[in-house]
């Protein structure tokens, strides 16, 4: 038995399979999903989402809401991406401006501030979840998301 799973981002369709377990960052800690859950809808914090299947998958998430239903997860990210399409040479570049920016913005500043900040966060999400779970090397065709 099998649990189908839809992860989406705010501008594609990141993932549609079927799968024997999903783990993802719930804000209140990591959590498993089996077929048959009970129904919940909960939020998401940062962090990976790996789908345990026939050929298993990883990818980031930064935010979002999940919603389980006993033979689906929908899973509505704020922003998401397979680690195997993470370009980390421009991830570590991204990291490298936002710790810049960080040095130079006031932090009375709150807005540009929390910014820069999830920038931070994001890219060091990208970074260590690529060097942990990526599967393939990356090809001449790897997406770029900042």
């Amino acid at each position: 038995m099998t649990i189908r799973v839809e992860i989406v981002s705010q501008d594609r369709l990141v993932f549609k399979g079927d799968a024997d377990m999903v783990t993802l960052p719930g804000i209140e800690g990591e959590m498993g999903v089996l077929p048959g859950h009970t129904p919940l809808l909960t939020t998401m914090a940062y962090g990976v989402i790996s789908v345990k299947a026939a050929e298993d998958h990883a990818f980031t998430v930064a935010g979002g809401i999940v919603e389980v239903q006993p033979e689906v997860i929908t899973i509505l990210a704020d922003a998401a991406e397979d680690v195997n399409e993470i370009n980390i040479d421009r991830a570590q570049a991204a990291k490298r401006r936002a710790e810049e920016m960080l040095k130079q913005t006031p932090v009375q500043d709150t807005d540009e501030y929390l910014t820069i900040e999830a920038a931070l966060r994001r890219s060091n999400l990208r970074i260590e979840a690529a060097s942990r779970f990526r599967q393939t090397k990356p090809s001449h065709r790897t997406k770029d998301h900042d």
